[in-house]
């Protein structure tokens, strides 16, 4: 990373079917090996799951789904005096949503279930209903900041 000048900001365009950014950048962050047009068929037949199951708009379920799994807070290793403490800090959106779509995934793979895309439309529902992995994953990073509260006076 340059010591000087932080490089541009890279814009994302929206993805062709949905003209949604969120849905392209979950497809780039699950793409294997510059395989983009297998991640396109994964994350749109998640969808078509989804538009089926829930009988809702899919583009509502993925927005309830990262709200519910986006963190307010985390916690920052922050060294004062030889000692090291777990600073609560606020996450800023665009890293809420990062860590969201990571976690996302991340749960989805781990996920039991015939397919990529069927494991993904469950994790995605499981998180706009509030449950699931992704879910308790940002509930113990909360835990873990209102735990370490005393020691917000060092941010």
């Amino acid at each position: 990373m340059p010591r000087r000048k932080s490089p541009p900001k890279r814009i994302t365009p929206p993805d062709n079917k949905y003209n949604h950014l969120w849905v392209a950048m979950l497809i780039n962050r699950m793409m294997y090996g510059g395989k983009k047009s297998t991640a396109q068929g994964i994350m749109y037949d998640a969808l078509a799951m989804i538009e089926e199951r829930a009988k809702r708009n899919p583009i509502e379920v993925l927005e309830q789904g990262m709200r519910n799994v986006q963190p307010a807070i985390e916690v920052k290793p922050m060294r004062v005096g030889g000692a090291t403490y777990q600073v609560p800090v606020e996450v800023p959106q665009e890293r809420g949503v990062t860590l969201a779509m990571r976690w996302l995934l991340e749960n989805a793979r781990s996920r039991g279930g015939r397919s990529m895309s069927e494991k993904l439309a469950n994790e995605l529902m499981d998180a706009a209903n509030g449950q699931g992995a992704s879910v308790k994953r940002k509930d113990d990073t909360h835990r873990m900041a209102e735990a370490n509260r005393a020691f917000a006076h060092f941010r």
